[in-house]
């Protein structure tokens, strides 16, 4: 069905701000293609509804219920990043997805902050790894009478009342530990936002 003049300022209006805010959240080479996509969504939805007798209202009906462009937009450019993400499993498609959903539900916020604990504590294992034969008497295992406590970088030394312990065989378990961390981490992030996107996708059905 054709829209009036008003009619279709209106959907102009609301393409307009959409396009706005997906720039928030997407890449400007991707905006252009999600307004089409959503824009060819909302005029398939008015081509098949009965406008009599009143447009407006009608066409307020459609876009109340397709949503504002902020909350349209946000979930848009969730799934893109998600999608990418799990398909490809690459580092920064993973982090930028988590981050995407922790800001945007309560569920991906809980979450990035396990995955971006796990993260971080691979990573910290690897610049032990890394650190240990750049500064041998600063890293190792810090013992307090006779007890181990951790394994760390210390500068300019071990507190009072501890001590360092361990040779250079704390590279390669340093090492070994962060690699497990990072690949469990990794594994339940995709697994997660594998989950999210079947979620997703059965709402939809």
């Amino acid at each position: 069905m054709t829209l009036s003049e008003s009619g279709e300022s209106r959907v102009n209006g609301y393409l307009y701000v959409l396009e706005r805010s997906l720039a928030a959240f997407l890449p400007r080479d991707t905006v252009r293609d999600a307004v089409r996509e959503i824009e060819s969504h909302l005029r398939e939805r008015i081509a098949a509804a009965d406008m009599a007798p009143n447009e407006r209202v009608v066409l307020e009906k459609i876009l109340s219920e397709l949503g504002p462009p902020l909350r349209v937009a946000q979930a848009y450019s969730a799934e893109r990043t998600v999608e990418e993400a799990v398909t490809t499993g690459r580092f920064i498609a993973m982090l930028r997805a988590i981050w995407q959903l922790a800001v945007t539900t309560l569920s991906g916020f809980g979450m990035a902050i396990v995955f971006f604990t796990g993260y971080a504590s691979a990573f910290a294992f690897f610049a032990i790894a890394a650190l240990k034969p750049i500064f041998p008497d600063n890293v190792g295992i810090q013992f307090i009478h006779g007890m181990p406590i951790g394994l760390g970088v210390h500068f300019p030394g071990p507190p009072p009342g501890s001590e360092l312990r361990g040779g250079y065989w704390v590279m390669p378990f340093a090492a070994i530990c962060g690699l497990g961390i990072l690949v469990g981490t990794h594994r339940g992030a995709r697994a997660f936002l594998a989950r999210w996107r079947a979620r997703r996708a059965s709402h939809y059905d």
